[in-house]
């Protein structure tokens, strides 16, 4: 359906819909003329942006913290380091720091006048002095960052404090923004006397909880420069009282005080889907919304904003349905870690995503009409790691070198020199639906990666499918497809040779439109190692096919095995080089061990990758377990070497914690520690062990004293945990393995597998 004006009225990112009035027609015309707002266009500009995970939570080892934490486990010392983050995002080519100045566990890291307890104002570091965000601020300003803060209104801290107020059912009262705090309760309608000179005071009707929140949302707003996101997260580990929030207020108070922000979990940036980096074949910004409250529920469906959802009058999330009075620009973010892990929990084994990963994501992302938002988690001396470094450093080459290089273009021309100029405010549109484009170079170059851009600032996101064909031997080759292009669509595709190219619009919601085009080549360095053990302690070491990260895998990625690359690799601790033995088949490790490897190609040597391997899993048996469900279900599961399988308690009798398996290793050896990788069929909590314990005997009948673990958060990070010993045992032959407490207070225990690792080699 052809939209009769060429062009939207200028910058109207929310139109509303009347149905049962709207047709199909008229509400597909509407979509492909609803355009991002200024403050939208500049955020899809930013492109790459750097998420911060520091709290509690990077000192305790958990993902999810309780709110009950002692707040003085927050201490990075002196080590804190705000000026690193920004200096190592700026060289990887982030531009924009969002960082969690409070979590689900309601510590705050900011000065905040509201909460003297849990907060940074109530601990020994810096004499409760400190204030991380204002350090970030500064940081950014050196650096030439923007800033932005995520600001949880899940709080558990004030859910289980005795004087908490979340969920207290304190009436709704008027209340001015910002409030004194010595009348927070006594006298709300007080006003704040330090507010910042000339800061604007808001007047609401809200309870005690959403008052608190106002006014933290004030002192961030005010007090720490520009802020050019603020992100709400819809995570709730617990709720309390029927709590509910004043959105509209939020978002209002928002507006005014931090024009140039975004809102995301509101009415202009909405939640990816996952948290793996994954990104839809089909990402449309433009989705129907019931209101401005309700403009940040998620969208996990895969089809999200496709036509045939857009048009039927509602929409539904998680089993809830609403009804689709608008349609709002909304810019999808995506969002994940660089870490197995939102929060840093460790060197010894929490994986790092590769600069392949991270520079895969990146171009599905970005190239996906997307926010790339990659979360690096500060260590708990208040640092980026080597091994995060390292990666976000080298991907920041990668980006560079590929996309800021325009120099294939030179001297190219074309039938609409307006995808040449490099704006989005100038553009070719077709007279029809579909329509092509013809790019000519001054002589054949290589290349391997198109970019293209829909004049979404003046017109809308249209496109639906498209091709890119090269002229080749005399015809035109297809060399590349997709669907969607919105802001930007990155396409790849092998090495191609030409001079000639031609952009085909193949499906579009209305006239559509280009308004940039470009073509670069990416060298796809050496890539890192797949290493894995099987059942029997035979080690392999490959070339990934699709990026391996065992947190949140996004599934995606390029083949980079290279033909001629050589892979070599030790087993003694030390770090491989090209004189280190060639990997030529499966390496025997039948007592477990340490492996490092490389890729070499002639002078070019890939990134090392190494893996902890335990007893190969074909020479452990069951000693004794104390439930199992059935032989579906039996101990065995958890020792066979394949993940797919499970050991569970019987759910029938649901006997409750502790529950006990024991693990005969066959032989004495010294342990170091073991690994637990919880059931992965399906992200529930059944059968999730939380905490235990665990110790060893040489017989089987006198066991040292147990040595308690405990693993947070694995619903939404059902990944493989490790877990090492204070000191290496002595040669024992029986490990026992106990639970205590269940994810979600489940009485069951599970286990895909547990590895035993071997403190050395015998």
């Amino acid at each position: 359906m052809l939209a009769p004006p060429a062009a939207a009225e200028p910058f109207v990112h929310k139109v509303p819909l009347s149905h049962p009035d709207e047709t199909a027609e008229s509400v597909i015309a509407k979509a492909a003329s609803v355009v991002p707002s200024p403050r939208q266009i500049a955020f899809h500009e930013l492109e790459y942006t750097c998420f911060i995970h520091f709290g509690p939570n990077t000192f305790t080892g958990v993902e999810w913290g309780t709110g009950m934490e002692d707040p003085a486990v927050f201490d990075p010392g002196d080590t804190l380091d705000t000026d690193q983050w920004c200096r190592i995002a700026a060289e990887a080519g982030m531009t924009m720091m969002l960082i969690t100045v409070k979590h689900h566990d309601g510590f705050c890291i900011w000065q905040t006048r509201y909460n003297d307890i849990f907060s940074v104002r109530g601990i020994p570091w810096r004499d409760g002095q400190g204030d991380v965000l204002r350090e970030l601020a500064e940081s950014c300003r050196r650096y030439g960052l923007k800033l932005g803060v995520y600001l949880s209104p899940a709080d558990l801290f004030q859910i289980e404090h005795p004087d908490g107020l979340y969920g207290n059912e304190s009436p709704y009262r008027p209340s001015v923004i910002p409030t004194d705090p010595a009348s927070f309760s006594s006298d709300p309608m007080k006003v704040r006397e330090d507010r910042p000179e000339g800061a604007p005071v808001f007047e609401f009707e809200a309870d005690d909880y959403n008052r608190y929140f106002l006014n933290q949302l004030y002192e961030l707003l005010t007090e720490y420069g520009p802020i050019h996101e603020v992100w709400f997260d819809g995570a709730h580990p617990k709720r309390k009282g029927g709590q509910t929030y004043i959105k509209d207020e939020w978002f209002s108070m928002i507006r005014e005080l931090a024009p140039d922000a975004v809102i995301f979990g509101g009415p202009d940036v909405r939640w990816c889907g996952n948290e793996a980096g994954r990104t839809r074949d089909a990402e449309w910004n433009v989705l129907p919304v019931e209101s401005k409250a309700e403009s940040g529920k998620d969208r996990p469906a895969d089809n999200v904003g496709a036509d045939e959802n857009i048009v039927l009058g509602e929409y539904e999330v998680y089993g809830e349905t609403h009804r689709a009075n608008y349609l709002y620009y909304l810019i999808p973010e995506i969002n994940t870690s660089i870490r197995a892990g939102w929060f840093w929990r460790n060197e010894h084994e929490q994986a790092v995503r590769s600069a392949d990963d991270v520079f895969d994501i990146y171009e599905r992302a970005v190239g996906g009409n997307g926010v790339f938002l990659l979360n690096v988690p500060p260590d708990r001396y208040g640092r980026f790691a080597e091994r995060d470094t390292a990666s976000l450093l080298e991907a920041g080459r990668r980006i560079r070198e590929t996309y800021h290089d325009h120099s294939l273009m030179e001297g190219a021309t074309s039938d609409a020199p307006a995808l040449l100029d490099s704006s989005l405010d100038t553009y070719w549109q077709a007279d029809s639906a579909t329509g092509s484009v013809e790019i000519t170079l001054p002589e054949p170059r290589v290349f391997n990666r198109a970019v293209l851009q829909e004049a979404i600032t003046r017109v809308g996101q249209r496109v639906a499918n498209h091709a890119l064909d090269a002229w080749i031997n005399g015809e035109w080759i297809e060399i590349a497809t997709a669907q969607t292009i919105g802001y930007k669509r990155i396409l790849r595709f092998p090495e191609t040779t030409t001079d000639k190219l031609r952009v085909r619009i193949l499906e579009s919601r209305a006239n559509p439109t280009l308004a940039t085009f470009s073509i670069h080549h990416y060298e796809a360095p050496l890539p890192s190692l797949d290493i894995h053990a099987d059942a029997d302690g035979k080690v392999v070491i490959q070339a990934p096919t699709a990026r391996a990260f065992a947190w949140k895998p996004h599934g995606q990625g390029d083949d980079t095995t290279q033909s001629t690359m050589v892979i070599h690799f030790t087993t003694d601790g030390t770090t491989p080089t090209p004189a280190s033995p060639v990997y030529e088949a499966p390496v025997p490790m039948p007592h477990g061990g340490h492996i490092m490897a490389i890729a070499v190609e002639g002078e070019r040597t890939g990134p090392v990758s190494e893996s902890r391997i335990g007893l190969p899993a074909s020479s452990l048996r069951i000693h004794s377990v104390s439930s199992e469900h059935s032989n579906e279900y039996a101990a065995t599961n958890a020792i066979d070497g394949n993940p797919a399988t499970f050991w569970h308690t019987n759910w029938s009798t649901s006997p409750p914690h502790p529950h006990e398996l024991v693990i005969d290793i066959g032989q004495a050896l010294p342990l170091a520690g073991f690994t637990y990788l919880p059931r992965q069929d399906k992200a529930v909590p059944d059968g999730m062990v939380e905490t235990g314990e665990v110790s060893v005997s040489p017989d089987g009948e006198n066991w040292s004293d147990p040595v308690p673990f405990s693993f947070g958060n694995l619903v939404n990070d059902p990944s493989q945990r490790t877990f090492l010993f204070p000191d290496t045992t002595a040669p024992t032959r029986y490990f026992r393995f106990t639970s205590r407490t269940g994810a979600a207070g489940k009485p069951f225990a599970a286990a895909a597998e547990i590895g035993i690792l071997p403190a050395s080699t015998p």
